[in-house]
């Protein structure tokens, strides 16, 4: 049922119209109760990577901070099945805060990001995915919507979300071909592009900003997202004195940007070795976003496989905030009885 998944969202859409109320409003004296939740998406896999369907709220055991949480819903979305229902938001929401039908997406939302780079370790493995990531998008669902970003020096957005595969393929070969961006496509829809800002897009430095960006720029789009990124590591412009301030607060805003906009974060390491000093980077934001990390200099096509297996399919978890103090939070899920499976699923949220 998408019901719930739907109600969700109307909370989240209610809640940000009543922070925008203006200030005369906002300071009437009333007494209102207020319920706050929080959503997480979930992948759950077998040992071959296969999604495991149809569990329930007795199948999960969700902890924030290291205390059982109680679920209130749980939702299946397989591969086809739009997480929205346009008629149920209609039903639920008033015309001032109704999302456009244009900003409601058919099916999954999934962006592939390029962290391009020409050294030669790491440019045969671009070159190798570019390969593996058309190979990717013949595989798409009609109802999948994709985009694709790109940085090198700075941000680009090489196409907004669409389910034309010539396109994506374009966008895929000028991504590691290191060409200037493109526009936002007007037939995208829904579109995140056009909450991009092209001067703030060239002002971009690092690749933890490009992340935090585009983040923010799904933010407003309903639903849960996966992002696979082709890179190979977060902190490199402190070299080996570690991450400098900018880079951390950058990561920081990432991370707070990644979960306002439900994105799971899927890396795909494109290096050509067996370890480097920049892939606990990666994978950390695999980790902590509920995707998971995946090296690419054996086996791609493997890998890539995998990836397609894992987000074949996605849970919604709706669970009400718990009483704590105002912070950053741990959430761990697993699967409940001694049942078999993986869960990869979002480990925090905040609300400072």
């Amino acid at each position: 049922m998408r019901t719930a998944a739907t109600f969700a969202v109307v909370l989240v859409l209610s809640a940000s119209s009543a922070a925008q109320q203006p200030a005369d409003r906002r300071g009437e004296v009333h007494e209102e109760a207020v319920v706050e939740r929080v959503i997480v998406d979930a992948h759950v896999t077998a040992t071959d990577g296969t999604p495991i369907p149809n569990l329930g709220p007795a199948d999960f055991v969700v902890k924030v901070d290291g205390k059982r949480v109680v679920l209130e819903s749980v939702d299946w979305l397989p591969t086809g099945t739009p997480e929205v229902d346009p008629r149920v938001l209609a039903e639920l929401t008033s015309s001032s805060e109704r999302t456009p039908t244009t900003e409601i997406a058919p099916g999954r939302l999934i962006v592939l990001f390029f962290q391009t780079d020409y050294e030669i370790s790491r440019l045969h493995g671009l070159l190798r995915m570019g390969i593996q990531a058309r190979r990717f998008v013949g595989t798409l669902d009609p109802t999948d919507r994709v985009a694709v970003v790109s940085y090198d020096s700075h941000l680009k957005l090489r196409q907004d979300f669409t389910a034309d595969r010539a396109k994506l393929e374009r966008a895929i070969h000028a991504a590691i071909r290191n060409s200037e961006g493109s526009v936002p496509d007007p037939d995208s829809h829904p579109s995140f592009g056009k909450r991009l800002d092209t001067e703030e897009m060239s002002r971009c430095a690092t690749p933890e900003r490009a992340l935090e960006m585009v983040a923010r720029a799904l933010a407003p789009i309903p639903g849960g997202k996966s992002l696979l990124f082709f890179g190979w590591g977060f902190g490199t412009v402190g070299g080996l004195m570690g991450p400098n301030a900018s880079e951390l607060q950058a990561w920081a805003d990432a991370m707070q940007r990644m979960a306002e906009a439900r994105v799971n974060v899927f890396t795909l390491d494109i290096v050509d070795a067996d370890y480097h000093t920049l892939e606990g980077s990666i994978r950390q934001i695999a980790d902590l976003t509920g995707g998971h990390y995946d090296k690419t200099n054996l086996f791609p096509e493997l890998v890539m496989d995998r990836i397609g297996r894992a987000i074949s399919g996605r849970y919604v978890l709706v669970f009400v905030k718990p009483h704590l103090p105002r912070g950053d939070h741990d959430i761990a899920v697993t699967l409940a009885n001694g049942r078999k499976g993986r869960v990869f699923a979002r480990q925090y949220y905040s609300d400072k």
